[in-house]
């Protein structure tokens, strides 16, 4: 990653960051400041699948596993406006974190659009880790609050239901009432420690 592009990546990521942590000053700049480099750092780790048909390719490959794990989600697919697929996410951090990765938004079978996600956190949280997740919205207003904003903190509009293992168990087609559904992967198949409340998804553009 260039000198250049990592400042670009810095910049957005600690606006992005300013949204999503809300402490009091100048204690939250500290955090934000180092939540950001964290962040930027885990761009660095996954700089060789920024490109367009990487992230397409990695996207397509997370959806296909996720359905082959998780029929619920698959059958989900089908009553979902749009479908939001975040194939590789690094989170890395000590006492500041962060997390960063980059998706795509799917109408149908049709790409529409790129999307990165951020995150920033703080507490004891030594080493990195990586995972996916796929949201499923399910809701017109989703679709169109994610159109509209200039970028969606989850936890903050339409409503998410993160789900886990149980929760995939006791979820049918029939029982949908929230506006989207969000499934959290790593190798071992769905996650059930964590949230990506305050994570911030925005549009971004790919050459």
């Amino acid at each position: 990653m260039s000198h250049a592009t990592a400042a670009a990546c810095f910049q957005r990521m600690n606006q992005d960051i300013n949204m999503t942590i809300s402490v009091s000053h100048p204690l939250r700049r500290a955090m934000l400041f180092c939540a950001a480099l964290a962040a930027m750092g885990a761009v660095s780790l996954q700089a060789n699948a920024a490109t367009t048909a990487e992230l397409e390719r990695d996207s397509a490959a997370a959806l296909q596993a996720l359905y082959k794990a998780n029929p619920v989600a698959e059958a989900i697919s089908k009553k979902a406006k749009g479908i939001l697929i975040f194939p590789r996410i690094i989170k890395a951090g000590l006492v500041f974190g962060g997390s960063y990765g980059e998706g795509v938004l799917m109408k149908g079978s049709q790409i529409d659009g790129y999307f990165n996600s951020v995150s920033g956190s703080w507490g004891w949280q030594a080493g990195a880790e990586s995972y996916a997740y796929v949201v499923f919205l399910t809701s017109s207003k989703a679709l169109k609050y994610l159109d509209d904003s200039k970028g969606w903190e989850i936890g903050v509009g339409p409503s998410v239901v993160v789900v886990d293992a149980g929760r995939a168990k006791n979820l049918s087609t029939s029982t949908l009432k929230d506006d989207a559904y969000a499934f959290i992967t790593d190798q071992q198949g769905l996650m059930v420690s964590l949230s990506i409340e305050g994570t911030k998804i925005s549009r971004i553009e790919k050459d």
